[in-house]
């Protein structure tokens, strides 16, 4: 606090016991140190205080810093759920638009159908159904009419 030296002090010392006398002096010395002691707390204390209220400035700015990431999280989080939704939401429309086009009776084709039909009937015996000529040779690309006609002009 104060720079005082060996040699300051024992000057001072000499100087108040001429001023204050031999009999008050051990009583002046130690009103002296209960305000130096007092002066010290008060430093003290105040020093502390300051301390307090830099930690809790410190506090309330990490306290903000907090909050603001943790609503950013919160942002981040609800926009990645609601885009997850859509995006759920957009294939469940797909499935839902593509379902009844794959159906089990849509991929049947008709003549199987009408056989299936015929065959739950009540008019008809259950029985397997014929072949279709027109159908495999016409997606192969083969006329009906020249694969009966080829075998009879062999013969």
């Amino acid at each position: 606090m104060f720079d005082f030296g060996f040699s300051e002090l024992v000057l001072i010392g000499v100087v108040l016991l001429i001023v204050v006398g031999p009999q008050r002096l051990p009583k002046v010395a130690r009103t002296a140190g209960h305000l130096l002691g007092r002066l010290q707390r008060y430093v003290s204390d105040v020093k502390t205080d300051i301390q307090r209220e830099m930690q809790l400035d410190e506090l309330k700015k990490l306290q903000q810093q907090v909050q603001q990431q943790a609503q950013e999280m919160e942002s981040s989080v609800r926009s990645q759920v609601n885009s997850l939704e859509s995006g759920l939401g957009q294939a469940a429309d797909e499935v839902r638009s593509v379902l009844p086009d794959a159906s089990v009776g849509a991929a049947v084709p008709a003549k199987l159908g009408e056989y299936a039909g015929a065959a739950t009937s009540a008019e008809k015996p259950s029985s397997p159904p014929e072949p279709s000529v027109d159908g495999p040779q016409l997606e192969l690309g083969l006329d009906p009419a020249a694969r009966h006609s080829a075998p009879a002009d062999k013969v």
